[in-house]
């Protein structure tokens, strides 16, 4: 009996994790990562937890104890690096992480005694690696996309080029941050684990987060190592040095977290070659394009790319300086002229290419340049407006706004309500059907009536 209580206990806290948009998939493999990570007496308590921010109060009442006992519960919970906190108005406040961007990751983010590391990066490379369920459902499950890439500032600071917004600079980001903390990367530290070495040898310490998040992770276990922002750039230009993406949360405003990535470890530019050309991510405003005429076909740019968005092909270059490749040349019957050469050029596949720049940056001609996509990527405002959309997209968006009251309060409600009447009249009827509110309706009325 004790075994299937057991078992229980985490079949609660799967089902709990579940209410998130972005879950995790039952499997046996997540049963044991949640075993490793949390005891049993835990995993039966955060089961009960609401999915968004709740007070020390509210957890007292759900666990039915005293308010100096939940939070010596809560205060390990966030040790662990299972929830992290914050202070709303003086009030502490606390929430638990969704799985990825989250307590997957701090699992990892600095070396620990108090789990075996190794067993556990064994684990999430069979769930997140070998098992399709979770990095389909994570990457490819919306149409809002949880991370996105910033363009390399570095190719684009020329005297010609001044259309680059700031929510598309890394750079901008930092300097808006109220706090900053930099840790271990989860994917090169579980691929340490796994002896498998970064094929770029790239720094374990390039991993940057923001604001409660950041203060969180540090003040509770030193997940995180806190810096300024002169150090944050720092490592923002080491990483550029070593051909590393700058990949943060796809929102405009204030983004929790920005990573480092390789494409040898990192688990969303694997996602991009793994299941091309569908695009778990979203790219930047830019794309690269080539001026033949200056390029060497030195094959720099195809070594470079992190998600092989880069071939060098056959091309039969003619007379006009035009060209074809040579199958397309073989296609049409074109004889070849006298004028003609054949050579071997770049060719960027433009589905997949996420217009970070780093084929530009080591271009030796300069024969790469960043140029804007024709249709801009919209990118959501904030955390609200990216978790809006994204439940809306799954269906879910009842559980982010009844999840045990944890809106139950007009400015909490107003947040939601607010993001939601600014979507396009298709998304509004979306959210109006998936949950049925009378005071959503009101207000969606309201709306068009008012215009």
């Amino acid at each position: 009996m004790g075994h299937l209580t057991s078992r229980d206990a985490y079949r609660n806290l799967e089902d709990r994790i579940n209410w998130f948009t972005q879950g995790a998939p039952a499997s046996e493999t997540l049963t044991k990562i949640l075993q490793v990570l949390f005891t049993e007496k835990e995993a039966k308590w955060v089961a009960k937890l609401p999915i968004r921010p709740f007070s020390l109060k509210k957890a007292a009442q759900l666990w039915g104890t005293s308010k100096a006992k939940a939070e010596k519960l809560l205060d390990r919970l966030c040790e662990k690096g299972l929830l992290v906190d914050s202070y709303d108005r003086g009030v502490r406040k606390f929430v638990l992480p969704p799985p990825m961007i989250g307590f997957f990751e701090f699992s990892l983010m600095r070396t620990r005694g108090d789990i075996d590391q190794k067993y556990l990066s064994e684990l999430f490379y069979q769930y997140i690696n070998v098992e399709e369920d979770f990095i389909k459902d994570l990457f490819l499950g919306m149409d809002t996309k949880l991370g996105r890439v910033f363009v390399n500032e570095s190719v684009l600071m020329t005297e010609k080029t001044n259309h680059i917004l700031d929510y598309e600079r890394a750079t901008h980001i930092i300097e808006e941050a109220d706090f900053i903390g930099v840790g271990t990367c989860f994917c090169r530290h579980k691929n340490y684990h796994l002896g498998i070495p970064c094929k770029l040898n790239a720094p374990m310490e390039t991993c940057l987060t923001f604001g409660n998040v950041a203060r969180s992770l540090a003040e509770h276990g030193g997940y995180t190592r806190p810096i300024d922002k002169a150090e944050a750039k720092e490592i923002l230009e080491m990483s550029y040095s070593y051909n590393l993406v700058q990949m943060g949360e796809n929102v405009r405003e204030h983004p929790a977290f920005m990573c480092n990535c390789c494409g040898c470890c990192c688990e969303a530019l694997e996602a991009v070659r793994r299941f091309s050309p569908m695009q778990p991510i979203a790219t930047t405003n830019y794309i690269p394009k080539i001026n033949y005429n200056d390029c060497v076909s030195c094959g720099k740019c195809e070594k470079v790319c992190p998600i092989l968005a880069i071939s060098m092909q056959e091309k039969v270059v003619k007379g006009d300086g035009s060209f074809d490749t040579l199958h397309d040349s073989c296609q049409k019957n074109r004889p070849l002229d006298t004028t003609d050469t054949q050579k071997r050029r770049p060719v960027i596949d433009e589905s997949i290419c996420l217009g970070c720049g780093v084929c530009a940056r080591n271009c030796p001609k300069k024969a790469i340049t960043l140029q804007r996509r024709p249709i801009e990527v919209i990118t959501p405002v904030n955390s609200t407006h990216r978790f809006v959309l994204q439940a809306i997209e799954k269906g879910t968006l009842q559980n982010l706004v009844f999840d045990n009251q944890a809106f139950a309060n007009h400015r909490a409600m107003a947040a939601v309500f607010g993001t939601i009447l600014k979507l396009p009249p298709l998304k509004q009827a979306l959210a109006s059907k998936q949950f049925k509110s009378v005071y959503l309706d009101h207000l969606l009325s309201a709306q068009k009536k008012s215009k």
